[in-house]
């Protein structure tokens, strides 16, 4: 056995969650997690800005340049919904939103 067969994953399972859309609960900060298993499918794990669809309310709404958050030891990946789009839909923490598309942000 080599060295890579004997290594096991630390740290929490994790959210099993593998294509879009995806339904997930905005946290008290205004934030969204896109879990890691997620991310790695998609293939964004160096994305630093992104477009991003989501529905509240069966309303489709798309943010442009939104900054992807990530933490030192992990894939995960959160992200702030603005201000203005929280207020302009009604979006509070604890809300239930869906994750539609994710999509790398390039300026035109």
């Amino acid at each position: 056995m080599d060295g890579q067969e004997l290594r096991q994953r630390r740290g929490a399972p994790g959210y099993r969650v593998t294509k879009l859309p995806y339904r997930v609960r905005v946290y008290l900060n205004n934030q969204v997690l896109i879990p890691a298993n997620l991310v790695r499918v998609l293939g964004i794990s160096g994305l630093k800005y992104a477009v991003i669809t989501v529905s509240y309310n069966g309303i489709l709404i798309t943010v442009k340049g939104v900054k992807l958050l990530r933490t030192r030891h992990t894939d995960s990946r959160q992200f702030t919904i603005p201000r203005e789009v929280r207020e302009a839909y009604g979006i509070r923490p604890g809300d239930e939103i869906e994750i539609i598309d994710i999509k790398p942000f390039r300026l035109s």
